[in-house]
């Protein structure tokens, strides 16, 4: 019959080793833990957490067979009672170091967010040591060791005055020189105010370190309330609070199920093809602008103009309102659908960040340059060609110009109304030919057209807009016929 239960215990070395007493020896022999013992236990762990090795300490305890047969564990207390009893005084039998290496295309995925001006955070259960070991293998961190700040260096100053928390100015310069890497762990977290949190949030490199869920969760969100956008990644079901509470949350295909429902993107395959998605969202954004800038001009300004010298001005109305439409249905739509297949442009990855609050798809440097430069040069040049050749047909300025319809009786109104058609043909096709060197401008936002071509090299190329130019010329011209 048993005597005896040994019970096996793994865990962090630094939460079991204030409960161990003992120490089983490579002899068998079971020796008390002394501080130099301790100290070389700790010190082994320390190299092998600075090599990015997971360690885990395993102890023991031997438990009395009358002990189990006394207790009656289905009762909370009784279980409580055991739990405190018998997880002190515990043996250590040894430590293991577990090399568990970062995926492949990690490092690669850490450079391309940096030169996207964004921000790439670690957050881990992990060893502070550890996890700092894994940081450097990525990238994640790339300050020396002696210029990474700890808790410590987030300064808690307390205002008096108004019983808050806060930074004087001094402090606050201070620390934004000085603020880039920092390794903090779960258990400080929970120790810092918000001034302390408003530091933490400005450093560009942060490991953190045996967080729990609800510390995942607590990051997450005081980094919004700071107006940053956050993306979180993770595969396991302690991850899933804060995946959902991200802007967006990234879970490996690999993962729990909870972490992929709650997620707002499955990786299936390679951990950076978020890079890809970073990328086409980007795209997006950029095409959508390209289109506005290509549809205003001619589709609003070039086509207002003639209406208001009409109707304030009494000119005759320069552009038809069939002509109108034509430019809105069938010219300006067809090309703009073209700038939906734009391909990235050189620079887009190494941009930094649009700011969600007070960027817009149509802000005014974009209004200004759609209609102050290109609206303006397309309306004067084709309403200059439209009167021009008025006045070439006989029929002078100051005839039109504050007539509201009343022409003098020398003029006749079936030519005078033939000339005004023709006109307003010129003014048309005028405006559909520049409309075609806008389409070749606002294609590249940033770069020119030799950094971008349209032909001729496939990672810049956009062959939809010959058929899209051609169709325009036709459609330019059928009317005329």
């Amino acid at each position: 019959m048993l005597t005896a239960v040994v019970m096996f215990i793994k865990g962090a070395p630094d939460v079991l080793l204030p409960r161990c007493t003992k120490l089983l020896m490579p002899t068998g022999d079971i020796v008390p833990l002394t501080e130099s013992l301790l100290q070389s236990l700790t010190d082994l762990q320390y190299r092998w957490s600075i090599s990015a090795q997971r360690v885990l300490l395993l102890a023991r305890r031997l438990i009395r067979d009358e002990d189990l047969c006394q207790k009656d564990f289905a009762e909370p207390e009784a279980a409580n009672h055991f739990a405190q009893m018998y997880t002190t005084e515990l043996v250590v039998v040894g430590l293991i170091g577990i090399v568990d290496p970062p995926r492949w295309d990690i490092p690669e995925a850490v450079r391309v967010c940096r030169g996207a001006g964004i921000r790439f955070f670690m957050v881990t259960g992990d060893h502070a040591k550890t996890a700092e070991a894994v940081a450097r293998q990525v990238g994640i961190i790339t300050s020396r060791s002696t210029d990474v700040h700890t808790v410590a260096q987030l300064p808690r100053v307390t205002n008096l005055a108004t019983n808050t928390t806060s930074l004087t100015a001094e402090k606050t310069d201070s620390f934004a020189n000085d603020a880039k890497t920092l390794v903090i762990s779960g258990p400080e977290l929970i120790t810092l105010n918000e001034s302390q949190w408003t530091q933490l949030c400005a450093y560009e490199e942060i490991v953190f370190a045996r967080t729990t869920p609800e510390q995942k969760l607590r990051i997450v969100r005081e980094f919004q309330s700071r107006d940053n956008s956050v993306g979180m990644t993770g595969d396991g079901v302690n991850d899933a609070p804060s995946l959902k509470a991200a802007d967006i949350g990234i879970a490996m295909g690999s993962g729990s199920d909870i972490a992929i429902e709650a997620a707002d993107m499955v990786l299936l395959d390679s951990f950076s093809a978020f890079i890809v998605a970073i990328k086409y969202g980007r795209l997006l954004f950029d095409n959508l602008k390209k289109t506005i800038v290509y549809l205003l001009p001619a589709g609003s300004f070039s086509e207002l103009w003639p209406v208001l010298l009409n109707v304030f001005f009494g000119a005759p109305q320069i552009l038809s309102s069939f002509l109108m439409i034509i430019i809105c249905t069938l010219t300006d739509c067809v090309a703009a659908m073209t700038l939906v297949f734009e391909k990235p442009e050189a620079d887009l990855l190494t941009r930094p960040p649009r700011d969600r609050r007070t960027e817009r798809l149509a802000n005014p440097k974009l209004i200004l340059h759609a209609y102050g430069f290109v609206g303006i040069i397309e309306c004067a040049t084709s309403m200059a060609m439209g009167f021009w050749y008025i006045s070439r047909s006989g029929v002078p300025f100051s005839v039109v110009w504050f007539s509201f319809g009343s022409y003098p009786a020398e003029y006749d109104p079936a030519a005078l109304t033939s000339i005004f058609n023709v006109a307003s043909s010129i003014y048309f096709v005028n405006l559909v030919i520049m409309q075609l060197f806008n389409l070749m401008c606002a294609r590249t936002r940033r770069l020119s057209i030799l950094q971008q071509p349209p032909f001729f090299r496939k990672q810049t190329s956009n062959y939809y807009l010959i058929p899209a130019m051609l169709f325009a010329l036709a459609v330019g011209i059928f009317p005329q016929m």
